[in-house]
């Protein structure tokens, strides 16, 4: 197919799914001008020229049981991908993160001849370890963002390479925490806590009366303090507000859109459900506090099967090997539970400095390029590096 531009699928299944794709679609373009990606992609992955034949809303599903409910409908929707894939004729297909869909199309594609690669190694160190062996089966490269993770495939064979991690590597030209304030309306004299519900739809729905309550909880406390929601995608607000309820407003929440690392960098401490989030505003140096809720079915199934490994849910913690921050996981995400954890960090600054030199630390390991590294391996597996 040299005759023509190369091609690519790219799918992503959620926003920091989204950013990931588009700064691989960004160093991809650069790499090789004249590329042409397609697939399921948010805002940012078309910003960065991913034609999207399906927009990442209709992955946003998570937790054991939630998913059952969908399933059909994912069903057919991976079908009826794969087919258009095919007919596409693309050179690859990258799932970005998203494994539960991702992985499973790969498998398809792959065993109908199109070379696959998955970006974001699963949490095989967290929780059903058994999938190792399935990625291996389903890709013929792994791109993954933390420097452990290799070797945890090196028993299959399967090509697994750390390319750093895109966060880190956006580190570098982040404004300071005066500048971050200003653009926020925020003077430089406030405290100021960010409470982050999640990207997800479902998360927001299992969070937001949480939010408002450990707002309330907060605020009850330490009336002078500016307390932000940051939400993901503005999508979201009215969602939010609908089952935040009047506590909110009691609480005096300023809901704050598509803004979320400028939150972080100036916020005095941060409540974050667990993800993506979490490992950004650790490496933003912002103190947190990690929470999450599961559908009461998941999370007793996912106990009762055993499937957990990780003694930890937050990527802070499961880097540094230690408690650096402190979590709480489903009944134990209590408003007075984070509500305390987050005002701890304000009242002990020799704690905020330890927890920051590590996260300086880890956000230099972590910043090796993963775009530009991402990007050159894929175009060298399909024979077109330059």
């Amino acid at each position: 197919m040299a005759h023509r531009p190369a091609r690519l699928i790219l799918t992503a299944g959620e926003s920091s799914g989204d950013q990931l794709g588009a700064d691989l679609a960004y160093h991809l373009k650069r790499q090789h001008p004249g590329i042409e990606l397609a697939g399921i992609a948010g805002p940012a992955m078309q910003a960065a020229g991913v034609e999207a034949w399906h927009n990442l809303d209709v992955l946003g599903v998570m937790g054991l049981t939630e998913v059952l409910s969908h399933l059909p409908r994912l069903f057919r929707l991976r079908r009826e991908l794969r087919e258009r894939i095919l007919a596409w004729q693309p050179d690859a297909f990258v799932g970005v993160d998203a494994p539960d869909f991702n992985l499973g199309l790969a498998r398809q594609l792959r065993k109908r001849g199109l070379k696959t690669v998955h970006y974001v190694s699963p949490t095989v160190w967290a929780w059903r370890a058994g999938r190792t062996r399935s990625v291996a089966r389903s890709v013929d490269l792994l791109l993954a963002l933390f420097p452990f993770e290799p070797e945890l495939y090196a028993p299959y064979g399967l090509d697994t390479r750390f390319v750093g991690h895109p966060v880190a590597d956006q580190m570098t030209n982040r404004p300071g925490r005066e500048e971050a304030r200003e653009q926020l309306g925020l003077s430089t004299a406030d405290t100021v806590i960010a409470l982050l519900p999640g990207s997800r739809r479902s998360e927001i729905e299992r969070h937001a009366e949480l939010i408002a309550d450990t707002a309330g909880w907060i605020r009850a406390r330490r009336e002078s303090v500016r307390i932000l929601v940051f939400l993901a995608d503005r999508r979201q607000e009215q969602l939010f507000r609908e089952l935040g309820g009047s506590g909110l407003e009691r609480a005096g929440v300023e809901i704050v859109c598509e803004q979320t690392r400028t939150g972080l960098i100036a916020a005095d401490a941060a409540c974050v459900a667990s993800g993506t989030a979490t490992l950004e505003a650790f490496l933003l140096e912002c103190p947190l506090v990690a929470y999450y809720r599961l559908a009461p079915a998941s999370y007793w199934l996912i106990r009762s099967l055993r499937l957990i490994r990780s003694r930890y849910i937050a990527m802070p913690n499961i880097l540094y090997g230690d408690e650096i921050i402190p979590e709480f996981v489903q009944q134990q995400a209590s408003a007075e539970h984070l509500g305390r954890a987050t005002l701890d960090w304000l009242d002990d600054p020799a704690r905020r400095q330890v927890c920051q030199e590590v996260a300086r630390d880890f956000r230099h390991q972590l910043a090796a390029g993963a775009g530009d590294n991402a990007a050159r391996a894929i175009l060298e597996l399909i024979g077109r590096a330059g």
